[in-house]
C-alpha cells in the first residue's frame, strides 16, 4: 500500500493534505526522515509527528431505513442514505444490498467488503425477511404458490421457495432467499394482489432494533457481526 493511501484512510485527510505532511518531514517511515509520498509499505511503522500510526478497524452498522432516500450514492435527483450519517462515519462506508425508496427497515452498512459479499452473494443464499401490507388479502393457495415458487412477469425462471405467512388481514410476512429486482412487489402481484407499504424486518438472524426510530443507526455489536460471517 502506498505511503499516502494508507495515511489518508489512517487519519481521515485528504490526500493533498498528507502530501504536505510527507514534504514538510512530520511522517517518518521505519526511520526514514523524509519518505516519498509513494513508497510502498510492507509492514513497516509509519509514524506522525512522532506517533504511530494504524488502520481503523473495520466498521459495522445498522440503519433505520426511511422511505425518501436510497441505497445509491450517484442518484441525482434523491438523497442517499449516507447522508443520515455524519459526515466522519461516511468515509469507505458501502451499503449492503438494497432497498427500494418508499421501502424502510433493517439496512446495513460496511467498511469491510468480504462481510458485505457473503451477505449479498446469490450462493449464500442469506434470508431477508419482509412486512409487506397489501392492497387486497391472499388466500391459502396463493401463500402456497408463493411457499412453491412463482414465476415473475419477463422473468420465466420461478423464484426460490419462500416462507410466507398472512398476520393480519393485508399484513404478509415474507421471507426470501435470493433478491431480484423488486422482488417482493412483484411476487405478491404474480399471486393475485398489490403491495402498497414495505419494511425489511430481518437480515438472517439480526433483526432491526426496536430502538432505532426511521433514520437512526447504531454500531452492531461484534456478535451480529459474527452472526452474519
Amino acid at each position: 500500500m502506498r505511503l499516502d493511501y494508507f495515511l489518508a484512510h489512517a487519519t481521515g485527510l485528504s490526500r493533498k493534505q498528507v502530501k504536505q505532511l510527507i514534504s514538510s518531514g512530520a511522517v517518518t517511515v521505519e526511520g526514514i526522515a523524509r519518505p516519498k509520498s509513494g513508497h510502498l509499505l510492507h509492514g513497516e511503522s509509519v509514524r506522525l509527528h512522532g506517533e504511530v500510526v494504524s488502520l481503523p478497524g473495520a466498521r459495522y452498522l445498522m440503519l433505520h431505513k426511511p422511505a425518501g432516500v436510497v441505497c445509491s450514492t450517484d442518484d441525482p435527483q434523491h438523497a442517499s442514505v449516507l447522508t443520515l450519517l455524519p459526515p466522519e462515519q461516511r468515509r469507505d462506508l458501502r451499503i449492503v444490498g438494497r432497498l427500494d425508496i418508499d421501502t424502510t427497515g433493517l439496512l446495513l452498512l460496511t467498511t469491510d467488503g468480504q462481510w458485505s459479499h457473503r451477505i449479498t452473494s446469490p450462493r449464500t443464499h442469506c434470508p431477508k425477511r419482509y412486512r409487506a401490507t397489501l392492497a387486497a388479502p391472499l388466500n391459502e393457495h396463493a401463500l402456497q404458490q408463493l411457499r412453491e415458487g412463482v414465476v415473475l412477469h419477463d422473468d420465466p425462471t420461478p423464484t426460490r421457495p419462500a416462507l410466507a405467512e398472512m398476520i393480519d388481514d393485508t399484513v404478509l410476512l415474507l421471507t426470501l432467499t435470493e433478491g431480484r429486482y423488486h422482488q417482493v412487489k412483484r411476487m405478491v402481484a404474480a399471486v393475485g394482489s398489490r403491495v402498497v407499504a414495505l419494511h425489511r424486518e430481518a437480515i438472517g438472524p439480526l433483526t432491526l432494533d426496536a430502538d432505532l426510530s426511521p433514520a437512526a443507526f447504531r454500531t452492531l455489536t461484534d456478535s451480529e457481526v459474527a452472526a452474519l460471517a
